[in-house]
């Protein structure tokens, strides 16, 4: 049985981190709202449901079966071993999944710097705010981030190929996202700071190199980053830190 995605139609958002997983694992599985007779009706049926016994409180989650597991970490964790994603010593699975927790706080921050007030305002409605919020994210937050993982990539006993072990993990995957979303939203702040991160570069491109992502990424299942998601470019915004 095919595993079932929930997330919302148009944008990569954090649905992507789980994509990519399902997608290195040449996994069986659904888009549901890209399908057009489901749709984002489908999606919104499980999470407003008044019998299901398990309901999520937001997107992505995944479906598996009966068995229904919200929150992009917690959708790795479940499917790391699964997919063949995650160590198979049980102590390394509770490290990637400590990074990729990680990797979660550092996505919430990136998309604060656009809505750094309210979600339900427009960005227009925020513009000062949301400079400011840039301006320290740039400055503070992608150093302090990108800082720790660089470190962390380069004391794995292992080698510095993979952020945890001596093989391919969903977190590797997942900051490979992640760099790719800092390039969009901020590429001359990026650009100013990447001779600090070698380490995450090359994972980065390694992973974008790998056949099975890099098929991903020429297709049309691949969508393009925009100003509906979590990474946005609003050039105001992209200070060179």
């Amino acid at each position: 049985m095919a595993y079932e995605l929930y997330y919302w139609d148009g944008i990569q958002g954090r649905g992507e981190f789980v994509r990519l997983a399902l997608e290195e694992a040449g996994a069986d599985y659904i888009d549901v709202t890209r399908q057009p007779e489901r749709g984002t009706g489908a999606m919104i049926a499980v999470m407003e449901s008044e019998s299901e016994a398990h309901i999520p409180f937001a997107p992505p989650f995944l479906k598996d079966g009966d068995v229904i597991i919200p929150h992009v970490a917690n959708i790795l964790f479940y499917l790391g071993p699964k997919l063949g994603l995650a160590p198979k010593d049980e102590g390394l699975r509770h490290v990637v999944n400590g990074l990729q927790l990680t990797v979660t706080d550092f996505v919430a921050e990136a998309h604060d710097t656009h809505h750094p007030i309210d979600m339900s305002l427009y960005y227009e409605d925020q513009k000062p705010e949301a400079k400011a919020r840039s301006a320290a994210f740039i400055r503070d937050r992608i150093p302090k981030f990108l800082g720790y993982f660089e470190r962390a990539l380069r004391q794995n006993p292992k080698g510095a190929n993979h952020m945890v072990g001596d093989a391919l993990t969903y977190v590797d995957l997942s900051l490979f996202q992640v760099i790719e979303g800092l390039n969009y939203a901020f590429p001359k702040a990026m650009t100013k700071r990447k001779a600090e991160y070698p380490g995450l570069l090359a994972l980065h491109d390694a992973v974008a190199k790998r056949p099975k992502i890099a098929r991903y990424l020429a297709s049309p299942r691949r969508l393009a980053f925009n100003e509906e998601g979590i990474f946005r470019h609003y050039p105001e915004l992209d200070g060179a830190g």
